[in-house]
């Protein structure tokens, strides 16, 4: 299997617990655990955000982050989150083995942060959604929500 196939099957299997995650966040909810953390919604369109940004990253061969404020409701943000997820995985599905190893420079602010093969962005935008979908797992019960399985059962979904 080469890394694009291995990206596609790992990116397929984690959407399923991603979204989970993100429809437990209620609505009008403003819980952060610090004041320096990110609201939950707004981690949750961070999550949004870097699919569409490593989506057109890697289909325009230069990906650039850029920073767009967060919807008002997290209704608009899993709308945003069901509207974009399916269109980026059918970007990754056209992309070639030999893409996969071609380097995309990583943009912020105008200045190339890193200049990775587009496996190595992709696994690493995968993993970091991975991270914050976590964050967003310790966020649930303080906000009065229930914690879905990801790998496995929660004390709020047993098997």
């Amino acid at each position: 299997m080469d890394e694009g196939a291995l990206f596609l099957k790992l990116w397929e299997k984690e959407a399923a617990a991603t979204r989970k995650v993100l429809s437990r966040i209620p609505e009008g909810s403003d819980y952060r655990p610090d004041p320096k953390s990110r609201t939950a919604r707004e981690i949750a369109w961070l999550i949004v955000r870097e699919e569409i940004a490593l989506g057109e990253g890697l289909r325009k061969g230069v990906m650039e982050w850029t920073e767009v404020p967060a919807p008002a409701t997290m209704k608009e943000v899993l709308d945003a989150y069901d509207r974009n997820h399916d269109q980026v995985t059918e970007q990754f599905r056209g992309l070639d083995a030999a893409r996969w190893q071609t380097r995309v420079p990583f943009m912020y602010g105008g200045q190339q942060v890193m200049n990775e093969t587009a496996s190595d962005n992709g696994f690493g935008f995968l993993l970091d959604i991975i991270h914050h979908r976590g964050q967003l797992s310790t966020y649930l019960r303080p906000m009065g929500a229930k914690v879905p399985q990801i790998y496995g059962p929660s004390a709020d979904e047993p098997m």
